[in-house]
């Protein structure tokens, strides 16, 4: 079983991380970016809890 040194490992997952990350802005900045599931979630309910507060406090 090769030894895997906390160095050497954690160089590989920042590496990996920093790839991601600039293939991330590339995407972005060729239009190819997608608003995540939690914004458009919590979109949602902000929305509906305006929506619900209008109607009952103005009823």
């Amino acid at each position: 079983m090769p030894e895997t040194r906390p160095e050497v490992a954690r160089r590989g997952w920042l590496e990996k991380r920093r790839e991601k990350v600039i293939e991330e802005i590339e995407r972005n900045r060729r239009g190819e970016y997608r608003v995540p599931t939690w914004v458009l979630a919590a979109l949602l309910v902000a929305l509906l809890t305006g929506w619900l507060l209008l109607v009952f406090l103005a009823g």
